[in-house]
């Protein structure tokens, strides 16, 4: 099993990664699709079923497909040129993507939510269709975004994992975290080692080194941004940004010896808000390992740089790739998707691989990180994902405060013993499946169950 560390942490815009880089990544598939293709087309067509209908305009789904339909990657988004090519498209009802153009795509007629019919695949599945000039599809793909920011068309994922086996031989193929452990025990190195080395075989040392250099900056730098904006979150629920004020109030408070030793957790928790609350408005952020869960990984990295005496900023990378191998292992046995799992899955998932990445660099064992990940993940079994409105603010920016704050408390409670606990991280993961496969769908991101019919949203 290989999943990327620079899969895992994929750069992108907010509000979400399986809602709002999934299909603008599935768009951009498809325009490869029509290239690739012998027919002259004239139009698209697309339609949203399951979760991606269902909380689409709150994530923003339909503004991402119509912008992926042009041509715009999360990678490269431009926010000035999508607004523009935005106004022109919704004026024009044509799209001018790179070697097709110009093609009828009317946003009003052509991208349909449908709130009746979920694709068998997935809950979050989209279709995808190109037109002659009768109208008439002669080209159709159907796609599953399954989270993070990842996209499989239906027959990638009817094929299943086998198709994470693509590729050269890594020499560390662990499955599970058991055979990790027993990995990391019969060759003496670290989970970063290993992990490291996987990666060296597929995407090359420098390309990660450059890419994990990279995804470290864009947290940092989304963390800043967040700290230093005020004002409203767009949507209509009219949620102000809070990282700013309370910010300011720990700078103030710094020098005068007068806060309590809690604070700290108002520190962890900001850096998390920062970055969630710049998610909600559509910025820049790194899937960790999806933009509802956004905030947590960055906050654990900068209270362990900012707070932790002896940090270093050399082992960034340490922590990324410890935290890619435990997300991973979630990714493969379970579900990172909301939409599949509910919010364990992606705040729990992200609160798991941070502990881990933590107790990486505060010294921690193979065992012990097993163990912090296994700890900050069973005390998220069971989350819901009911966000009010559909829109990744509430209760999502605080509760990426409150996952780094239990991730960083897994990783003492881990450090404090020697790896020795009663419940395996392998059986911490497939209780999540098990939870997920048995939660209603209300509570799975279709802002039909919780806090999203029992808050007053208009």
């Amino acid at each position: 099993m290989f999943v990327s560390v620079l899969d895992m942490f994929k750069v992108g815009i907010g509000p979400s990664s399986s809602h709002t880089m999934g299909p603008m990544v599935a768009a951009a598939r498809f325009l490869d699709l029509m290239r690739a293709s012998p027919f002259d087309f004239a139009g698209v067509r697309a339609s949203l079923h399951g979760s991606l209908a269902f909380t689409g305009v709150g994530h923003a789904t339909d503004r991402a497909t119509i912008l992926g339909l042009a041509g715009f990657t999360p990678d490269g988004y431009d926010a000035e040129a999508a607004d523009s090519a935005l106004e022109e498209i919704r004026a024009t009802g044509t799209i001018h993507p790179d070697g097709l153009g110009p093609l009828t795509f009317r946003p009003a007629i052509d991208l349909v939510f449908d709130y009746d019919r979920k694709l068998p695949g997935h809950t979050n599945g989209m279709l995808l269709a190109a037109t002659d000039e009768q109208g008439d599809v002669t080209l159709s793909q159907v796609y599953y975004s399954i989270g993070g920011g990842f996209v499989m068309t239906e027959e990638e994922l009817a094929a299943g994992k086998a198709t994470e086996e693509e590729g050269p031989a890594i020499p560390f193929p662990f499955q599970s975290a058991a055979e990790m452990l027993e990995m990391a025990a019969q060759s003496g190195k670290s989970i970063a080692a290993m992990k490291r080395e996987n990666e060296a075989a597929r995407v090359g040392r420098g390309v990660m080194t450059q890419g994990t250099e990279r995804v470290w900056q864009v947290m940092s730098d989304c963390i800043d941004r967040g700290l230093d904006a005020g004002g409203q979150l767009p949507g209509g629920l009219n949620v102000r940004r809070r990282a700013q004020a309370i910010h300011q109030a720990l700078l103030a408070e710094r020098g005068q010896n007068l806060a309590p030793p809690h604070t700290i957790n108002d520190w962890i928790a900001v850096y998390a808000m920062a970055v969630n609350e710049e998610n909600a408005a559509g910025g820049q952020v790194v899937t960790a390992p999806t933009n509802g869960a956004a905030g947590v990984m960055p906050a654990v990295i900068r209270y362990y740089l900012d707070h932790v005496p002896g940090a270093s900023s050399a082992r960034v990378e340490e922590f990324l790739l410890t935290a890619a191998a435990i997300g991973g292992l979630i990714k493969y046995n379970a579900s990172i998707s909301g939409a599949e799992a509910g919010c364990q899955a992606e705040v729990g998932s992200a609160a798991a691989m941070a502990a881990a990445g933590l107790c990486a660099v505060l010294g921690g064992s193979p065992a012990q990180i097993e163990n912090a990940a296994e700890i900050a993940l069973e005390h998220h079994l069971g989350m819901t994902c009911d966000p009010v409105r559909g829109l990744v603010q509430v209760p999502c920016i605080e509760r990426n405060g409150l996952g780094a704050i239990k991730a960083v408390a897994a990783a003492g409670l881990a450090l404090r013993g020697d790896g020795t606990h009663l419940v395996p991280l392998d059986a911490c993961i497939e209780t999540m499946r098990q939870t997920g496969a048995d939660m209603s769908e209300k509570y799975k991101e279709t802002a039909l169950g919780g806090l999203a019919v029992n808050i007053p949203n208009c």
